[in-house]
């Protein structure tokens, strides 16, 4: 990496609807490795639909609760919450999508597993909506163009742990 160690404070923030992703290590500046973010996301936010990516994911929840809707390979869901001091590894594939349920923000240090496709998903969603509200058919090409399948709205779920 060619700028260590980084200052959150002044590092490049992205904001797709109302969660700010603080990028912390490009995939470039780590030669494809990953992509490490901070993840503020409000009361309410998160990806508003299931989805699934080869890069896996893991959360250090650092304040707040985050709620992680996890599909099985029958199509059963999991709802799972970590909460400040914890970690929640997703292995790529997983259908999954992750939320802030709870009525205070929340944060999280995040690394995605090779980080070019979520990082190249954050920054077209992140310039479509700098632009204007994104139409879903803008938000599924680029989906679609960086390897992230859109599975739709959260089924209802199963089990939680």
């Amino acid at each position: 990496m060619d700028k260590l160690p980084v200052d959150i404070a002044t590092a490049e923030c992205l904001r797709l609807g109302g969660d700010e992703i603080v990028v912390l290590a490009t995939s470039e500046a780590t030669d494809g490795a990953l992509f490490a973010v901070l993840v503020r996301m409000p009361p309410g936010g998160g990806p508003p639909v299931m989805h699934r990516h080869a890069p896996g994911e893991v959360y250090h929840v650092l304040t707040g609760e985050f709620a992680f809707s996890i599909a099985d390979d029958d199509g059963r869901v999991t709802r799972t919450t970590a909460t400040a001091g914890e970690v929640m590894p997703l292995a790529g594939g997983t259908p999954h999508t992750i939320r802030n349920e709870t009525g205070v923000a929340a944060e999280a240090f995040v690394v995605h597993a090779p980080g070019a496709p979520m990082e190249g998903f954050s920054r077209a969603v992140a310039a479509l909506a700098a632009e204007r509200e994104p139409t879903m058919d803008a938000v599924l090409t680029v989906a679609a163009q960086n390897g992230i399948e859109l599975l739709g709205p959260v089924p209802e779920v199963t089990a939680s742990v």
